[in-house]
């Protein structure tokens, strides 16, 4: 019996790391129901199984930490044991460039008609409509949409001078 946990031990022994954390390190926090991140984070099917990441503010004893939690996991006790606590390893892909939209005060962006595209009739319980399609530009590119010909040709006149 002794043979066989010795040899079990010695296998387990082989593949574990003892993880350790300085002050500032950045750390991954694992989400799991029991745990009272998965409570405060209301759990579902596609919750992530770690967030993050946040700064280890100092270490605890001898496999605790204390970490830097978001004001919206403010009901958490901010000192987490070493398994629920993944190594962030900085990336310069994980910056996210914000883009150059100008939002206005009513949270909205403009995006102007480039051209005109394409023209089509529509015929609705005996009505025809006009419809033309547009291509839209602005700070987050281009899109194609059909409008009614009449309210683009109020709007924005010189688009219908070349067709």
């Amino acid at each position: 019996m002794r043979a066989s946990q010795s040899r079990q031990k010695s296998y387990h022994d082989k593949r574990r790391k003892n993880l350790e954390f300085q002050e500032g390190d950045h750390v991954f926090l694992r989400v799991t129901p029991t745990t009272g991140v998965g409570r405060a984070l209301k759990m579902r099917k596609l919750t992530p199984r770690f967030i993050g990441p946040y700064q280890i503010l100092k270490c605890v004893g001898n496999v605790a930490y204390q970490i830097a939690l978001p004001p919206y996991l403010s009901n958490l006790h901010n000192v987490f044991h070493v398994s629920q606590l993944r190594k962030y390893v900085f990336d310069p892909s994980h910056v996210i460039e914000s883009d150059k939209v100008k939002i206005k005060e009513n949270l909205t962006f403009e995006t102007l008609p480039l051209q005109i595209e394409d023209q089509k009739t529509k015929e609705l319980r005996g009505k025809t409509i006009s419809l033309v399609k547009v291509v839209w530009g602005g700070t987050i590119g281009e899109s194609a949409t059909w409008e009614v010909e009449s309210q683009m040709r109020d709007s924005y006149p010189e688009l219908f001078s070349s067709v």
